[in-house]
């Protein structure tokens, strides 16, 4: 078996973020691999979650907040220049293309054949060739050609994805996983300090997943016996990391 990573966010925005950046690893695990139309799920998902939401002012100011504070500790001694030094730059970077007036992807809506497979992706095999003709076409390319339209399409969302993947990188970044043990399954933590995601990695050995909860000070994690689908009575060692 092997160690796993679980992930609470502890606010709103945290959770977006993660939502956000498991399309973009599932968009980008489609671009190196031929997966037919199974790779239109995360890009509608994306279409749709950036309509329903303008993340670029949320964003922004996470790259403001995290700027400030990465020159802070470029004034500390004892710390990592050049790491901090790349973080600035990338979040320089990063944040000139979300300066834009348009909206990440709105641009597709205009694209007649992402707009009639869309219509259709929402419905229970639909997929067939006599619902949707031109996905049947289109399938029929060369790989080659259909990464290129997949990258082409796909890029429309790197404005946002690439600094959320930056900003979360951050995050984690803030605390190490650190030995604990959850006595009879249960385990639970407080910070004076404001929490914004909880991380725990867990051998699967264990035959067990947490269910974790809380808010920003404060937050309580279950084990589950993945089989009998119902709380451990056993004490389970587990690793912990509280990001800020």
């Amino acid at each position: 078996m092997t160690d796993l990573v679980y992930e609470q966010p502890l606010n709103e925005k945290i959770r977006s973020y993660l939502r956000l950046e498991y399309l973009n690893k599932q968009l980008s695990n489609n671009l190196n691999h031929d997966h037919q139309h199974r790779c239109f799920y995360p890009l509608f998902s994306l279409c749709e979650l950036s309509e329903r939401c303008d993340y670029r002012s949320e964003v922004l100011k996470d790259i403001e907040r995290n700027l400030l504070q990465l020159s802070k500790w470029q004034e500390l001694d004892h710390v990592d220049s050049e790491q901090i030094e790349f973080y600035i730059q990338a979040l320089m970077q990063a944040r000139e293309p979300l300066q834009r007036p348009e909206r990440c992807g709105s641009q597709l809506k205009q694209d007649r054949f992402l707009s009639a497979l869309r219509q259709r992706f929402g419905m229970p095999g639909a997929c067939c060739n006599f619902d949707l003709p031109q996905l049947h076409f289109w399938l029929a390319k060369p790989w080659e050609e259909r990464q290129q339209d997949y990258k082409a399409w796909i890029s429309h969302f790197d404005p946002l994805l690439n600094p959320i993947t930056l900003l979360l990188q951050l995050t984690r970044s803030t605390a190490h996983f650190d030995n604990a043990t959850a006595h009879a399954g249960f385990y639970q933590g407080d910070s004076v300090q404001a929490l914004s995601l909880v991380r725990v990695k867990v051998d699967a050995a264990h035959g067990c997943y947490p269910t974790i909860s809380g808010h920003r000070n404060r937050y309580a994690i279950h084990f589950v016996q993945f089989d009998q689908q119902r709380h451990s009575d056993r004490s389970i060692e587990f690793l912990l990391a509280t990001c800020a």
